[in-house]
Order: structure tokens, then C-alpha cells, then sequence
């Protein structure tokens, strides 16, 4: 798998630096219809992803404790982590 995990959802791009993530939880307890651990207990993409609000998604990711999660609103402006 690629070290770096890409997905569009409500608008937003999300992307998971998988080498970055220490599963702390975080994102899974703020959207867990969004995020799940694979295999390898790195954050991932659920697969049905379909009416996620933006709010949620930037939630989720701002409360990675190590940024591994950054979204991009749709004119490519860095969400979180704020710059």
C-alpha cells in the first residue's frame, strides 16, 4: 500500500500519511463511519464514505495528534492542520 492515502468526500480532500499514524483513536471516535484501522492498525478509509458532512471530516482529522491527516477544501486550501 502506498504510504500516502488519498480520498475525496463532501468536497474535501482527505489524505492519510500512513507512515505518520500511531492509531491513536482520534479520528475513529469522532467519524467512525469515515475512518477504521486495516490490517496493519493504520488509519484507513471506510469504503462507504457517501454523506459525510465537512464539518465531521475536519473534526476527525484536526484531532490527530501527530497530523498524520490533511484536508484540502475544493480550491486546494490546507484545512487542518492549520497552517
Amino acid at each position: 500500500m502506498n504510504d500516502i492515502v488519498e480520498k475525496n468526500i463532501s468536497g474535501l480532500t482527505i489524505k492519510i500519511e500512513r507512515m505518520t499514524c500511531i492509531a491513536s483513536e482520534n479520528c475513529i471516535a469522532v467519524a467512525p463511519d469515515l475512518f477504521e484501522f486495516d490490517d496493519e492498525q493504520i488509519c484507513s478509509f471506510k469504503e462507504n464514505t457517501v454523506g459525510i458532512q465537512q464539518d465531521v471530516i475536519i473534526e476527525a482529522c484536526s484531532v490527530c495528534p501527530v497530523n498524520a491527516l490533511i484536508v484540502y477544501d475544493e480550491e486546494g486550501i490546507q484545512k487542518v492542520p492549520k497552517m
